[in-house]
């Protein structure tokens, strides 16, 4: 589901004004003998290589938004280790109009089981990236992320400015 009920119904009375929302981005690592991999798919909607992100909904703890959106998108189980980094992401503006506000809790996850397959529309295919081998993501942000969870010391980053 590409946009949840609940923004939709929100959009019906404040229109395309800017609305906050909580991301998550799930950064899912495999360990495999050629070293770790990284799951990434391939977006519906620009063709853009990203990890698996996601809307929190409404009373969802957000460590169970990246585990359901990795589930939903890829059809995979994670576990979801630790959160790797907290930070705005500047104001975007999609191509219908609608204004958003991005926090985006990032979030360390490993692999448990199932093959990633795209199972919900919004990626068009979904497959293992060497984590040294990410310059075609769709932006510095997104590898960034995947930086921090991959190399983070066990503490979360927080964006200072």
């Amino acid at each position: 589901m590409p946009t949840p009920d609940y923004v939709l119904r929100l959009r019906e009375h404040i229109g395309h004004d800017p609305l906050v929302l909580i991301g998550v981005t799930a950064v899912i690592l495999r360990e495999t003998s050629d070293g770790t991999l990284v799951l990434v798919g391939r977006r519906a909607d620009n063709g853009a290589l990203a990890p698996i992100t996601g809307i929190v909904d409404p009373g969802e703890q957000p460590a169970v938004a990246a585990a359901r959106e990795a589930l939903e998108e890829a059809g995979v189980q994670i576990e979801v280790e630790r959160l790797a980094w907290v930070h705005q992401l500047p104001r975007r503006t999609h191509v219908n109009g609608d204004q958003v506000d991005y926090l985006d809790l990032t979030f360390r996850c490993r692999w448990m089981a199932g093959e990633p397959v795209p199972s919900d529309g919004e990626l068009t295919e979904v497959l293992w990236r060497r984590v040294d081998d990410l310059d075609d993501l769709a932006s510095d942000d997104l590898r960034e992320r995947i930086r921090l969870a991959v190399t983070g010391t066990g503490e979360a980053a927080f964006q200072k400015s």
